[in-house]
């Protein structure tokens, strides 16, 4: 076997291992997984989508702005006599009381080079926040919060992803309510949740904590509320994920079924693992054998994820795929028993799973493995994508350009066998 290093031009180099640092290097693999699904990265540029392109001279652009004005008489007038004087169209506009204040959020159309900022310091305005908006944006707030009620209905996995639309450009991260060992400790909130200038934290509905962070704009009651409505529907709505099934052919000419996975699929999931070799197993979870049956619950449960199996006909699983939310990141994982190896399985799950990614938004995907893990690198390469690979503590993490898939027709998407995903 080898270990990886760096080489000038930043792609993977091969090194002798020595075998006495196995274990030592195995637990740091782990860690350097676990700390990467676990820790606090920081917000991305936006919500995940690609920035929009600049605009030409004398071309109108759509913003979203958000600024404090005093709650009196006249302060909203003069603010938009104010926008008003620079052609700047206001297409909507949401008010959040604050008491003494008023924070007003607007969707505007504005000639492209406005001065946004000026013009509303100038006319009252504090803590001024401006970002280029598109099309989506021009729906309206009510029809927007209900099709993420109907989004977050229809499949558990799709909260975290409502959230950061409903909240804009924020970071979701749901941490379980028994953490790993070497783990920090579990954060406890009350019943109602709480809001920390720019922190929300609300109770799991599946247990463990959802905290909301975006450190450079601070939360209002409103949106705490907002936020806080949308959890208790998804409790009040149960574990439920779309039963749809795809029918994959192996080249030899044999079926098998592709559906969603979640904790009801646990203990033929851990008999999976009794058939997996211990290598098998450390390839996928980067740490001791014995660790790999404590995370299959935090992994099947669509509260942090989606995750794909592949099974016979008699119904026994031989191949688990998961799409797991990290924050402003999306990791993608695979594990096939020895079996059923290099028959295409790990791949034609990968390639489900990154289109899943692609149609929540994601802009990209990363995978965590070792060099020597070559069916996990084959399958990244496969997908045709850009890849860029980083060594962290030995261990090498490749990252796909998901923004780069094509956008299919939604009757497309719906005839290729896509059901499996949202439905």
């Amino acid at each position: 076997m080898s270990d990886v290093t760096n080489t000038p031009h930043g792609g993977p180099a091969h090194g002798r291992r020595n075998p006495a640092g196995l274990a030592a290097r195995c637990t740091a693999a782990f860690q350097v997984w676990w700390a990467r699904r676990h820790g606090h990265a920081p917000p991305a540029h936006d919500t995940g989508g690609a920035p929009p392109p600049p605009a030409a001279p004398g071309e109108s652009v759509l913003w979203r702005m958000r600024t404090t004005v005093k709650d009196e008489p006249g302060a909203l007038a003069t603010l938009c006599t104010a926008l008003a004087e620079r052609r700047v169209d206001i297409l909507s506009l949401q008010t959040h009381p604050l008491g003494a204040e008023t924070v007003d959020e607007f969707l505007l159309r504005a000639p492209a080079g406005t001065d946004l900022t000026t013009a509303v310091s100038l006319a009252g305005g504090t803590d001024t926040w401006t970002e280029r908006a598109d099309a989506h944006d021009l729906v309206d707030a009510p029809t927007r919060v209900l099709g993420l009620a109907a989004r977050t209905a229809s499949d558990a996995a799709e909260l975290p992803l409502a959230l950061r639309q409903l909240l804009g450009r924020c970071t979701i991260r749901s941490r379980p309510a028994t953490p790993a060992v070497g783990t920090a400790a579990a954060v406890t909130v009350p019943a109602e949740g709480s809001l920390e200038d720019t922190v929300i934290r609300l109770r799991d509905p599946e247990g463990g904590v959802l905290t909301v962070e975006r450190p450079y704009l601070p939360f209002t009651p409103t949106e705490f509320a907002r936020a806080r409505a949308l959890v208790e529907l998804d409790a009040r709505l149960g574990p439920r994920i779309p039963r749809g099934r795809d029918v994959l052919t192996l080249p030899e000419g044999s079926d098998l079924s592709v559906r969603r996975a979640d904790t009801g699929d646990l203990a033929a999931a851990r008999a999976m693992h009794e058939r997996c070799s211990p290598e098998t197993l450390r390839r996928r979870y980067h740490g001791p054998v014995g660790d790999a049956d404590r995370y299959l619950n935090h992994l099947l449960s669509p509260r942090f994820g989606r995750t794909l199996t592949a099974q016979t006909a008699s119904g026994r699983i031989i191949a688990l795929g998961h799409l797991l939310w990290d924050g402003d990141e999306t990791e993608v994982a695979l594990i096939v028993e020895d079996a059923w190896q290099r028959r295409g399985i790990g791949a034609q799950l990968l390639t489900r799973l990154v289109s899943m990614a692609a149609e929540a938004g994601c802009a990209q995907v990363y995978a965590v493995t070792q060099a020597s893990n070559t069916g996990m690198v084959a399958a990244m390469r496969g997908l045709g994508l850009p890849l860029d690979y980083q060594i962290e503590e030995g261990t090498l993490v490749i990252t796909a350009r998901v923004d780069a898939v094509p956008t299919r027709p939604a009757r497309q998407v719906r005839e290729s066998g896509e059901r499996i995903g949202r439905l």
